[in-house]
């Protein structure tokens, strides 16, 4: 008779064998889980009463979880600022800037990648849209192909590591769970919450190295092989109007990335309700970028946004109190009236989206990123639901305390099953999307290693950092796939392999340095968050 821990093992291949088949993954997760429930029930060695529980986690960990609504407002935040032309404008003013310096343009690559990784937090877009805008520009400029290319996969999975990533978000979610259930375990029924804010606050410092690091090799590359990465020459560098270029490109998004990170490392709002200012910002800065009519209405209602987070930060704008002060109805009243200032920019913006179709696409702009938005959104809380159904028959089948039992049994204790549990992860990032790995892995391994004293910031920063390194190795890395379909075809793969192959030593640097000093990833939560 097959034990529990030999249903656990094969139940958990015959997941992986249909996902890599190309099977749906939430019908996959849901359906392997049911037919398994069903094969221990029929040994007696699986209790269905187990699935009483599967309302209560389908609609309390997913369907009313605050923190999972930040998802599609950060999709949609990501998807419109992908269509109004960011990153083109972005692109071109950072070329003119660092254009007459050797390795200007991948310094440019770079920069604009971290930049759209702030932004959109979507790494197969920012990989196409950077590939499409910049890889032709560098080739033209007599760039080596596989420094190109390299340096372009290597800023678009900036979006797995810099904050607001919807990694991080999906990250935060189920570290959180599995840190609670694992300090109940050891008998601490009061254990201090990890929040998404916590998990953006830890991957900002390493994904801002992981930049500098990218930018020295390239510096590096200059310097060593002029040949691989020449300078612009300077007569064609229109230099008339540079600096309010660069200025009239970069404000707008980096205010729109300070406003949605600083009100949550700040404590002014919590990231689901950042995530709506960046939903709203977005709409408005799409309105400007792709219309020039109803700019001071936009301007007004960005204005207006900025004011309300600055007084609903400073003043107490509750209006059911006794004890209101004249400070405090002129906050209000100003708050009233930035409200309706702010509700006015975004029709405007939503009227102009609405009206405006964007390259060849026969819809207007706003229609295909509400329609990407649904789409990948409804992806994320399907697979929430078929994991939880998979999660529930490997736990009444004994599968977490089979995994504990297997990580607390390996040599080198705590280090020994952080190091299976990331290289497993590391092999799964080949194959399958960073959303079934968060979802359907990190509940199964996350409490098992948080009973061994593990920080949860620095355990979850150190998987998103693991996870991209992983999208940018050859030769499964899904960067990769995303770049070889929008390059020329005088790139080879060959090329995109050896360009990117520097990038994974120093990813790999960057993971050892955070396993080494974790204080990288947990020193800014504790200052900001104490």
């Amino acid at each position: 008779m097959l034990s529990k821990e030999t249903l656990d093992i094969t139940m958990f291949a015959v997941v992986c064998l249909f996902l890599l088949a190309g099977f749906p993954v939430a019908f996959t997760l849901a359906g392997t889980g049911l037919v398994f429930a069903g094969i221990g029930a029929s040994m007696g060695i699986f209790d269905f009463s187990i699935f009483g529980a599967l309302p209560s986690r389908i609609f309390g960990n997913a369907m009313t979880n605050e923190v999972l609504i930040a998802v599609p407002l950060f999709v949609f935040m990501g998807v419109m600022l992908e269509r109004s032309k960011v990153a083109e404008e972005l692109l071109d003013s950072m070329s003119m800037l660092f254009g007459s310096l050797r390795g200007g343009l991948g310094f440019s690559v770079t920069i604009v990648g971290a930049l759209l990784a702030a932004s959109t937090g979507i790494v197969g877009a920012t990989v196409v849209t950077m590939g499409l805008l910049s890889l032709p520009t560098m080739m033209k400029r007599g760039y080596s192909k596989s420094l190109a290319c390299g340096s372009i996969c290597a800023a678009g999975t900036l979006g797995q590591i810099i904050p607001p990533s919807i990694v991080l978000v999906l990250l935060g979610d189920q570290i959180s769970n599995a840190y609670v259930d694992a300090q109940r375990a050891i008998g601490n029924w009061s254990p201090e919450p990890v929040s998404v804010g916590d998990l953006f606050a830890g991957a900002l410092l390493p994904g801002l190295t992981l930049v500098a690091m990218y930018i020295g090799y390239q510096i590096l590359m200059a310097w060593l092989r002029p040949q691989t990465s020449p300078a612009i020459p300077e007569e064609e560098i229109n230099v008339d109007g540079l600096a309010w270029r660069i200025a009239q490109a970069m404000l707008p998004p980096v205010i729109l990335i300070i406003a949605v990170l600083g009100s949550i490392l700040s404590g002014i709002a919590t990231p689901t309700e950042a995530a709506s200012v960046g939903a709203m910002g977005s709409i408005m800065l799409a309105g400007v970028r792709l219309s020039d009519t109803g700019k001071k209405s936009i301007y007004l209602g960005a204005a207006s946004l900025l004011l309300l987070l600055i007084l609903s930060n400073t003043l107490d704008l509750r209006i059911s109190r006794d004890d209101l002060t004249h400070a405090d109805m002129v906050g209000i009243a100003l708050a009233g009236i930035a409200t309706l200032g702010m509700m006015w920019g975004v029709f405007v913006s939503l009227r102009q989206v609405l009206r405006i179709n964007v390259g060849t696409s026969p819809h207007p702009v706003l229609i295909e990123v509400m329609r990407t938005t649904l789409k990948i959104s409804s992806m994320v809380f399907v697979i929430l639901v078929g994991a939880s159904v998979f999660s529930l028959v490997f736990r009444g089948l004994g599968g977490d305390e089979f995994v504990h039992r297997i990580l607390s049994d390996l040599p080198g204790g705590k280090w020994g099953a952080i190091s299976v549990v990331m290289a497993v992860m590391f092999v799964l990032g080949f194959f399958l999307d960073f959303i079934e790995i968060t979802i359907v892995v990190v509940p199964i391994v996350a409490p098992v290693l948080l009973k061994m004293d593990v920080n949860p910031v620095w355990l979850g920063v150190m998987m998103a950092m693991n996870l991209q390194t992983s999208f940018l190795t050859p030769p499964f890395g899904f960067a990769l796939f995303y770049l070889r379909g929008v390059a020329p075809r005088e790139v080879s793969t060959m090329d995109i392999y050896r360009g990117v192959a520097p990038f994974v030593l120093i990813q790999i640097i960057g993971l050892l340095t955070l396993a080494a000093f974790p204080a990288i990833a947990t020193w800014l939560p504790t200052i900001v968050f104490q």
